[in-house]
């Protein structure tokens, strides 16, 4: 059986987190491993409903969202982590907990992100409309050490996703294309 691992993806609001966590789970599938992804809108609709935006809540949030992918990737499933997760604390908190653990910082900067919001939220944000909306008025702590930073405003998403595959497989963590 393959190992499972856990790919934790960070980043602001519109970063592509989850545009890219979709395209390497269905690469990954299609050579052959076992994906399972926790985007954090979806977490916070069915595992983490309840919860609000203090930072004890988002803490909660990811600590939950850690957990089950701890258990995936003891398993052998491939967990991605979609989500903001604006703490560095939990990050590393998280971390510590998992045995093969890559994280991914998807850095995008606020500019782009006001040109690319299709939901107005950080002009609303910018606007004092929005309260505790990370990157404008709560805030995000850029990992200090990720395993790669994917820069979504240089990079296509094909490029990204190139540049992910390679490091995942120099870090052994998946076989090339075509390998098993």
């Amino acid at each position: 059986m393959d190992e499972g691992f856990t790919l934790w993806f960070t980043g602001l609001s519109g970063a592509g987190k989850s545009t890219l966590a979709n395209a390497v789970a269905e690469e990954l599938r299609r050579r052959g491993r076992r994906v399972e992804i926790l985007d954090g809108d979806e977490v916070r609709t069915n595992l983490s409903k309840g919860l609000g935006f203090s930072k004890e809540d988002r803490d909660t949030n990811i600590r939950r969202i850690g957990y089950v992918c701890r258990l995936l990737a003891r398993n052998g499933v491939i967990a991605i982590s979609a989500a903001i997760s604006p703490y560095r604390s939990v990050r590393d908190e998280v971390r510590a907990t998992h045995e093969r653990f890559f994280e991914v910082f998807v850095k995008c900067p606020l500019e782009k992100l006001v040109e690319r919001d299709v939901k107005g939220l950080y002009a609303k944000a910018l606007r004092g409309e929005l309260q505790g909306f990370t990157g404008v008025s709560d805030p995000y702590e850029e990992p200090l050490n990720p395993e790669l930073v994917l820069r979504s405003d240089r990079e296509s998403v094909t490029e990204s996703l190139s540049r992910l595959l390679g490091a995942l497989e120099a870090a052994r963590l998946v076989s090339s294309a075509g390998v098993r």
